[in-house]
Parts: C-alpha cells; sequence; structure tokens
C-alpha cells in the first residue's frame, strides 16, 4: 500500500474534486507547439503562440472545461521539418500553464515535466509546484513524464535509463516532493537516486499537494501512478481508429483501475480524441479528407522515426497515416456523432477527454455551440 497522504481529492471544495464530479471531464490539449498535434499542410489558423493559446483557454473556461493541458517535447532545430516545421517553436508548458492560471479563475491548468532530465531536483520542482499552485489557487497540476524517446537525453549530456528504471526513479523523485509538501518536518533522505539534507520548503500547497498526472501505457507506468497520481493520461493500445480502439479500450482501463486497487485507490482515467466535427457527417468526412490529402509526408517520417527510436509502451498500433489528423483517438462526424463515440469512451473506463482539434478557434467554438447541449442531455456533463 501507498503511504497516506492527502491528495486535493481529500478536499470537497477543491477544483480537483468540484472536477470529477462531471460524468465526463473535459480538457483542452493546447497547441503550444507549432503545428499542434496535426501534421498536414491543410489551411488553419492554429497557432504556437501564448497569445492564441490564451485566448483558448479563456474560451474553454467560459464553456465550463474543466482543464488545460500542454506538452512537453525537446526537439532539434527545425523541429520535425517538413513544409510548416513542425514543433519548431515549442513553449514551455510549465511556464505557460502558470501564466494561464493567472489569467482565469476557475479551470484547471496540467503542465507535462520531464522530471529524469538536466539537473532538475525534486527540492527545486516541490517550491516551483507550491508556487503555482498558490498562483493558481489549487487549479495546477503536474503531468510527470519520464522520457521514452532516445535522442532527448542526449541533449542533456545524458543516457537514457531503461523503461521500468526510469519509473523507478520518478517514483522517488514525487515521493519526495509529496514528504516536502507535507512539509511535516525538516527532510532527510538517502535513497537510490536523490539525497538531501534538512530540506524544507514552504508554504504547503493549499489541497494537500499539487494535482499529480501520470501519462502511462504500461505495467510500470501504472504501478507509478497508483502510488502518486490523481489522474491518468493514457493512449489507446488498439491506434488511433475509433472502431479499433473502442473494443480494447476496457481491458485497458481495467488493467490501470486493477493497479489503482492494489493501492487502496480508484484512478481517473482521460485520454486524447482528435475531434472533426461539422453539421454533416459529410462535411465531416470531406473536411477529413481534405486534411488527409495535405499530409506533410516529411515531418511525418521524420515524427515516425523518432517514435521508431523509443521505447514507449503506448502507441505500437499506431500507423504513420494516424499523424496526418493526430491523436490518441479519431472522432469523425456530425454532433451526435461526436456524443455516441464520447459516450462510448465513457463506457469503456474513460473519466475524462482532452481535445484536439485541427484549427482550434473555430472548433472550438462551434463543439460549445452543437455538442456540449447534447453531452449534457446525454448526463454526460452537468
Amino acid at each position: 500500500m501507498s503511504e497516506s497522504r492527502p491528495t486535493p481529492l481529500d478536499f470537497p471544495d477543491s477544483p480537483l474534486a468540484q472536477a470529477v464530479k462531471q460524468p465526463l471531464m473535459l480538457g483542452l490539449f493546447l497547441p503550444t507547439q507549432t503545428g499542434g498535434f496535426s501534421q498536414s499542410t491543410y489551411p488553419r489558423d492554429t497557432d504556437w503562440s501564448f497569445e492564441y493559446n490564451a485566448r483558448l483557454t479563456l474560451a474553454a473556461e467560459a464553456h465550463g472545461f474543466d482543464f488545460v493541458f500542454s506538452l512537453q517535447q525537446w526537439v532539434q532545430k527545425g523541429g520535425f521539418g517538413g513544409e510548416a516545421h513542425y514543433r519548431e517553436n515549442f513553449l514551455d508548458p510549465f511556464i505557460t500553464t502558470v501564466a494561464l492560471s493567472s489569467l482565469t479563475r476557475r479551470i484547471i491548468t496540467i503542465s507535462t515535466v520531464n522530471v529524469l532530465y538536466g539537473n532538475l531536483h525534486p527540492l527545486y520542482l516541490a517550491r516551483f509546484a507550491a508556487t503555482a499552485d498558490h498562483i493558481a489557487q489549487g487549479r495546477f497540476g503536474l503531468n510527470i513524464v519520464t522520457g521514452y524517446d532516445a535522442k532527448e537525453p542526449l541533449m542533456f549530456g545524458m543516457d537514457r535509463l531503461d523503461h521500468d528504471a526510469r519509473y523507478d526513479r520518478a517514483s522517488e523523485f514525487s515521493h519526495i516532493m509529496e514528504t516536502l509538501w507535507e512539509g511535516e518536518d525538516n527532510l532527510d533522505f538517502s535513497g537510490r537516486f536523490y539525497q538531501l539534507q534538512q530540506a524544507y520548503i514552504s508554504p504547503r500547497p493549499r489541497y494537500g499537494r499539487p494535482i499529480m498526472v501520470s501519462a502511462s501505457a504500461s505495467p510500470a507506468g501504472f504501478a507509478y501512478a497508483a502510488k502518486h497520481s490523481d489522474i491518468v493520461f493514457t493512449s489507446s493500445p488498439a491506434g488511433a481508429i475509433f472502431e479499433q480502439a473502442i473494443t480494447a479500450l476496457p481491458a485497458h482501463t481495467q488493467a490501470i483501475r486493477e493497479a489503482y486497487q492494489a493501492e487502496g485507490k480508484t484512478p481517473k482515467i482521460i485520454l486524447f480524441p482528435l475531434i472533426i466535427c461539422c453539421p454533416t457527417r459529410e462535411e465531416a468526412f470531406a473536411r477529413r479528407d481534405a486534411i488527409v490529402a495535405q499530409a506533410d509526408v516529411e515531418s511525418i517520417a521524420a515524427y515516425t522515426a523518432r517514435h521508431k527510436g523509443g521505447d514507449a509502451h503506448g502507441w505500437k498500433q499506431h500507423i504513420p497515416a494516424d499523424r496526418v489528423l493526430g491523436g490518441h483517438i479519431q472522432i469523425v462526424g456530425d454532433p451526435q456523432d461526436v456524443v455516441t463515440a464520447l459516450k462510448q469512451l465513457h463506457a469503456a473506463g474513460i473519466d475524462g477527454v482532452q481535445i484536439g482539434f485541427y484549427d482550434y478557434e473555430p472548433e472550438l467554438a462551434y463543439f460549445a455551440q452543437a455538442v456540449l447541449p447534447l453531452l449534457q442531455a446525454e448526463g454526460l456533463r452537468i
């Protein structure tokens, strides 16, 4: 069993406790990098800039979304290349989400942080995150990742640890932060990876600790998440095509729940769908086909090569063509089609979705206008 420490879910008035009251939590996966999540040159106005992402976040909050999420990745000059220089510009997710939290009043902001790169120390991140938690008034979350790519650690002058060893180190890192956030006394700690003498941070986070998230798709990842995370951000084990994913997800989400049950806990599981929604099914599929027809083939090839050099357990069944639209799964159709798909995801054990769009601003507005009322009618949103 894991150590019993207070989490945001133990406080009925915490932003996370309010968010999980929704039958299906809604999040927005922000395009804080060039090209967002879709490798196509079909025209759009999606932009990586802070100003653009601030507009999206404020709109998502106004529409009642529960959280926004920001990605972390380290790429070389030119990003993944191609006509659009995919992911060449990349806002730091920690700084971005903290800044967004100061512009908003209700929505949760979640930052992805790789805790194993460079000389990042748990004492530093514990103070950074506690400060972010106060700026956000309890609406700040850390998505802890360990890095699957073979090249990223080289940028930091490091070799990549083995897959499961990375989670061992991340678990020690998170344990130290949790002890510091609890703040019962100065901390002396001598572990396998970290040593601290008389370490302390103050003030305490507002609701026990910041919200903790884990992006996981492996048994080692699920075990880490069960010890440390409120939310598991997972991927489809059967690729991005919805009809294939929906058959594989129940067993996948059950494996996550069993890992949490071993720790006496219950997870909240979220997934990333890329949604193409239009007034009619025919329009939605025509839009999808137009986006796919202008695939940025060069950047897709570069991204695929990078992924093959990694050791991630997620996305094993994803194929290069999935990258044109992006997303862990893809939902295409009219508003009722989208609601039906989200309802199926919920039945398959998914507690929330962080949605991506191709052209974010107008498509988010249309989703709010056409889909949200139907989700409420179906009882998926309160």
